[in-house]
């Protein structure tokens, strides 16, 4: 398919565009967003078809493509799809497990062009993480791929995904994310989609606790002089909001909005399919099928997400309505526009209609 002319739809273009790459992974992580993982893909898409799609997204904006799987570096033309898609004039990031970055893959990376690398690490120790990650030994070997990739002058974060069994460590993972010397610490909320359906009651974070953790981010992003972001949690913009509304001089760190699935975001399978986000299983199109311009304007899903007066309970009233919109992947009843129960405020107008 040919690439169309750049045009959006309204004010709405691509920002971010999650691309699974690949289904393929060497970890076995309990909260993978897929169902299963393999260490083969056979459904990946062919280097030309991703080729192909690059060169739609190049021609609709300049989004941020951040290369993910699965694990990514399991494609053998990774660093092809990297540099073509930096050669188009996207800025590319790769989103991996650190487990495969040999000296010799980081030097690969930041040749590709690859801006920026994330590494996830889902506890501050070894027995954490790797009860979590389903594989002994993953995460000193993410450290030592987090040490060569910095070797080769590469800009890294670390990611980590909150859950009951490390949410009580969040000090020491921001210890270790500044004495390694990281650029930044995002962290996510799970999601209960994929396996991560099987583990939600055992292993989601209490809506009040995650309140709490919200606030020690806000605290802590503002004291510790690297990148802190609470990343697909839009509720963190509703805290930071509250807190600026009842001290002034603490000033605001805010750099985007809520959720924006749909609206700045979107998010690529393995096959070609196209999401609001990674947690949100609601089909917009198939790029096998469509292209990535007609999909991205004209997909219904798309339509409703940009439009918040279809957003449904608290959620859809106006106290924060600019500011957080709830997180649309928390639909447990498939109604993407259904308020997210994992917040714990209760806006003013519902307590007065109450």
């Amino acid at each position: 398919m040919n690439a169309s002319p750049r045009t959006g739809a309204g004010d709405h273009l691509p920002r971010l565009v999650f691309w699974e790459v690949t289904k393929g992974c060497n970890l076995r992580c309990v909260h993978c967003r897929a169902t299963a993982t393999e260490l083969a893909s056979p459904k990946d898409l062919p280097t030309a078809q991703c080729l192909n799609i690059i060169d739609q997204i190049a021609a609709l904006s300049n989004p941020i493509l951040v290369l993910s799987g699965g694990e990514p570096l399991y494609r053998a033309d990774i660093f092809q799809l990297a540099r073509y898609a930096t050669d188009k004039g996207l800025r590319v990031e790769l989103a991996t497990n650190g487990t495969l970055v040999t000296k010799e893959v980081a030097q690969k990376i930041a040749e590709a062009g690859i801006q920026r690398v994330s590494i996830s690490l889902d506890g501050a120790n070894a027995d954490t993480h790797d009860s979590f990650r389903g594989i002994p030994g993953s995460f000193d070997a993410a450290i030592y791929g987090f040490r060569n990739l910095k070797a080769f002058g590469m800009p890294v974060q670390i990611n980590m995904t909150i859950a009951r069994h490390n949410a009580d460590e969040l000090p020491k993972m921001l210890e270790l994310v500044r004495n390694l010397g990281a650029d930044a610490l995002h962290t996510f909320l799970l999601v209960p989609v994929g396996c991560g359906l099987d583990i939600a009651e055992a292993q989601m974070v209490a809506p009040e606790e995650y309140e709490r953790i919200l606030n020690w981010l806000h605290e802590k992003a503002a004291e510790v002089g690297i990148e802190v972001n609470a990343t697909c949690t839009p509720q963190y913009f509703r805290v930071e909001r509250q807190r600026l509304d009842a001290n002034p001089a603490i000033g605001s760190t805010e750099m985007t909005k809520g959720c924006l699935a749909g609206t700045g975001v979107c998010f690529v399978s393995f096959e070609g399919e196209v999401f609001p986000c990674g947690h949100l299983p609601a089909i917009a199109g198939d790029l096998r099928k469509q292209p990535f311009y007609d999909i991205w304007n004209h997909a219904e899903v798309f339509a409703d997400l940009r439009n918040p007066d279809k957003l449904e309970g608290k959620c859809g009233c106006r106290e924060f309505h600019n500011f957080c919109m709830g997180c649309r992947a928390y639909a447990a009843n498939g109604n993407y526009m259904a308020e997210g129960p994992f917040c714990v405020h209760e806006p003013k107008a519902m307590a007065h209609e109450e």
